[in-house]
């Protein structure tokens, strides 16, 4: 596994290790050991998969509320998205910033998000298939989002389609209005 740094702190794009010969690859997509290697300790506790048919269908920003909010790694097995993670920890020097990578199944990137973060993704083409593990069980009570278009955050999606945005997505509130209660030092 390589850890690649993105520009906020903690957030890392992981590059696994690929076997391929003429019959396909092989490759580790996770592996305790390995990422202690690179320096993430996380322990997951639940696995997730989404199915989206449509290009253009935007996903996020989600995230769950202390005490039960999660770190994930995300990664695509099926298609290509822009996936993105926002800084929502009040006091943090990278606080409502974001980063956007592109994860394929032909570039077998994954991405790690601590907690803390909002969490969201753009497909890029049809039918995409999204894996994610998280440190943390679901918990409904604190499950939240924040608008995909809020201004004080400013992430660039490319275009959006308001037909492929779910309800709770565009009845999310905006970030100031919202109860994210994420502290830098605390998470």
């Amino acid at each position: 596994m390589k850890r690649i740094d993105t520009k906020i702190p903690g957030v890392y794009i992981i590059e696994p290790v690929v076997f391929g010969d003429h019959r396909g690859y092989f490759m580790e997509t996770y592996s305790t050991k390995a990422f202690s290697d690179i320096g993430i300790d996380t322990v997951f506790v639940q696995d997730n998969q989404s199915f989206s048919a449509q290009k253009g269908t935007l996903r996020g920003i989600h995230f769950q509320n202390a005490p039960y909010a999660q770190a994930k790694l995300v990664r695509v097995t099926k298609g290509a998205v822009l996936d993105v993670a926002v800084d929502l920890r009040k006091g943090s020097p990278t606080y409502k910033q974001w980063v956007a990578v592109e994860l394929s199944a032909d570039n077998k990137r994954m991405l790690y998000i601590p907690r803390g973060f909002g969490h969201g993704f753009r497909t890029l083409t049809d039918d995409v298939e999204f894996c994610y593990k998280v440190d943390n069980l679901y918990s409904k009570e604190c499950d939240r989002g924040i608008r995909y278009n809020d201004p004080t955050i400013g992430v660039e999606w490319g275009e959006v389609i308001d037909e492929l945005l779910s309800k709770k997505d565009t009845e999310s509130p905006l970030y100031d209005d919202s109860d994210c209660n994420f502290v830098y030092g605390e998470i």
